[in-house]
């Protein structure tokens, strides 16, 4: 496996690979690697001749310098997990590579950008489009690969790819989660051991939902879910959305629509670390 900190070091690598008629999977990371994104990578590896891991904390698509500064950081150990599934490059760019000159490019896609998390962390999905536009330009994927947790994410880079024209296929890989049903995710590493311990009841009240939307108006089913995670000290709902899972916006009957997923965001302890899970009553 080699490691690249240089745009044209990579280019000139895959240039050479597809000169052979390799093709290239991309799984765009920001790195403190768990078991979810090593699934992506496995994915990739069996999909495509060469797969690159990207490894880049973004900037721009933080709304919160707090936020920003104590994401987890540790390129030896995503390299090592990386080099046990088999990418064959990593690509940790620093931000002067990335952006030598701001990035004044402005993303809309409505009504998917707009709600939920496009809502609450204005700017965050102009940055995801941003970095994630930026790398597909430079690595030119065939297919990338992207986690089902950051399910609304999804839906914005498909609506970017759609609109930039771009030709790359996108991947939708199933969550991860550890055995009590919490999803992996790299915020996770900055959960004390009590807040990993009550974290679970999240997606336990989202799972209990399912049963309990059967016999119950998607009003009440919305806010048992919230009152249940509400009622536990060191969990506070920011929002749960039931939304339409090809629109993103907001159903109030289980007859709206025939695809229909429950987003949800939930803080977790004092600090405190911001998590978000989903769950489909409808697909």
């Amino acid at each position: 496996m080699e490691v690249f900190h240089r745009i044209v070091e990579l280019q000139n690598q895959l240039f050479n690979d597809r000169k052979q008629g390799k093709s290239v999977g991309l799984v765009p990371t920001m790195g403190a690697l768990h078991e979810g994104h090593a699934s992506l990578v496995e994915k990739s590896v069996k999909d495509n001749d060469i797969t690159v891991v990207s490894i880049f904390v973004n900037p721009t698509q933080f709304n919160d310098p707090k936020d920003l500064s104590s994401y987890p950081r540790d390129l030896d150990a995503d390299c090592k997990l990386l080099e046990s599934v088999g990418a064959d490059y990593v690509f940790a760019p620093s931000v002067e590579e990335m952006y030598p000159t701001p990035d004044t490019r402005h993303f809309e896609f409505p009504p998917v950008t707009t709600v939920m998390e496009g809502a609450h962390r204005p700017g965050h999905f102009n940055g995801v489009c941003q970095v994630v536009s930026r790398l597909f330009y430079i690595v030119r994927p065939d297919r990338a690969y992207f986690g089902e947790k950051d399910w609304q994410q999804i839906a914005v880079v498909k609506a970017m790819v759609k609109s930039l024209g771009l030709k790359v296929n996108i991947v939708e890989c199933p969550i991860v989660r550890d055995g009590d049903g919490l999803a992996r995710s790299s915020r996770n590493a900055l959960l004390s051991p009590d807040e990993r311990k009550i974290a679970p009841n999240i997606f336990k009240a989202l799972k209990d939902s399912l049963d309990y939307a059967k016999t119950h108006s998607l009003k009440e089913t919305h806010d048992h879910v919230v009152g249940q995670i509400n009622a536990i000290d060191g969990l506070e709902v920011e929002y749960f959305a039931i939304v339409d899972g090809n629109t993103l916006q907001d159903v109030s009957d289980w007859n709206d629509s025939p695809y229909i997923v429950g987003c949800i965001t939930v803080y977790c302890g004092a600090r405190p670390v911001r998590l978000i899970d989903h769950i489909k009553y409808k697909d």
